[in-house]
């Protein structure tokens, strides 16, 4: 088993090596001029400010060589300071948040990991046990009312759903609200009286006391974390069910019965163990695209996530801050991928022997 993760740690670097290459050479499709436009925010932008912008960011220099600033970093020609570089933790400057790329991803990710937490929770819980039971109730009023659900959730726009649960619970009832806290509680939290230990406003907010806190953070929370648990329940329950359907009619289960096994134990110990491989592989990498940012339901409900800044990024056209929620959004996939790997192998011991 070591020696399984000790490989799969060796290849890691070559793949965030093939990552970074492939996410700098997408935005390298534009020509010189074009990219250069990018960066000014003037209209009409006039061809000495396009001159300009190439010969000071290096924007006609071969790929390679602009692919090696951008990891290491360059000398400024105004400034004569050392500017940029992926390994100097250095991804340039944000003009939608207004700071350094690197800090508006860090001070933006602690809301979006909270959301994507409490929305994986009941997702897990929900899917796997509905997924379950309709396989194990092949073809019975639940397994029809399971697939019925599936389909609908999986069919059903995100951004539709998130829009008439803004209509519904917030225009016309009044019960949530967008955002991530109410304006007189988003002043308490940055008062001296409130330390944020994980800033975590859930967690935070208990670990002070302050329960009114708690109880504001969660109605916010409630309409996006709905609106996800709608795809990603139907999602989970459709490959829970049809893993399931699968190993049911392996020959090792026919086996397990012949010898008279309790069907519990037939269903717990042989037929769930294996379903669950394909499961956890989608589990990990929804968590991960969750903690990149769900674009579309941070922006339509307001939440101060990096999906919502990535979506504004892209509306301004801020590159610098494109690139760096593609590469962070990209390292989440591939650290989700390697444990994916690590538990696959815990699972099923051909796995690592291969």
């Amino acid at each position: 088993m070591t020696a399984y993760i000790i490989r799969r740690l060796l290849i890691l670097p070559i793949i965030l090596i093939g990552v970074t290459i492939l996410i700098f050479a997408m935005l390298n499709v534009l020509g010189p001029v074009e990219r250069s436009a990018l960066y000014i925010k003037d209209i009409p932008k006039t061809e000495q400010q396009l001159a300009g912008v190439i010969q000071r960011y290096g924007l006609d220099d071969p790929f390679f060589v602009q692919y090696a600033r951008w990891i290491i970093g360059h000398e400024d020609p105004e400034t004569g300071q050392r500017v940029g570089g992926l390994l100097r933790g250095d991804l340039g400057y944000s003009r939608t948040g207004r700071e350094p790329v690197v800090e508006a991803l860090i001070r933006r990710l602690p809301a979006t990991v909270e959301l994507a937490l409490w929305a994986m929770i009941p997702v897990i819980g929900f899917g796997i046990w509905l997924g379950a039971k309709a396989a194990l109730n092949h073809n019975k009023p639940f397994d029809q009312f399971a697939r019925v659900l599936a389909i609908l959730g999986w069919s059903f726009p995100t951004f539709v759903f998130a829009l008439l649960m803004l209509l519904v619970f917030y225009a016309r009832l009044d019960w949530f609200q967008p955002g991530q806290l109410s304006t007189e509680f988003s002043q308490e939290v940055i008062k001296p009286g409130f330390t944020q230990y994980t800033h975590l406003m859930t967690v935070d907010s208990l670990l002070n006391l302050r329960f009114d806190i708690f109880l504001d953070s969660l109605r916010h929370l409630i309409m996006p974390v709905t609106t996800l648990m709608v795809v990603e329940v139907a999602l989970l329950l459709k490959i829970t069910r049809s893993s399931m359907l699968e190993e049911m009619r392996q020959d090792y289960v026919t086996t397990a019965r012949a010898k008279g096994l309790p069907e519990k134990m037939v269903v717990n110990r042989h037929i769930r163990r294996n379903a669950l491989i394909p499961v956890i592989t989608v589990s990990g990498l929804t968590l991960a695209g969750l903690m990149g940012g769900v674009v579309i339901t941070e922006t339509v409900f307001d939440y101060p996530g990096i999906g919502s800044w990535a979506a504004a990024a892209a509306v301004s056209l801020d590159v610098l801050s494109m690139l760096g929620y593609a590469l962070f959004t990209a390292v989440l996939l591939v650290i989700a991928n390697l444990i994916v790997d690590v538990l696959y192998a815990v699972l099923d011991p051909r796995v690592r022997l291969s």
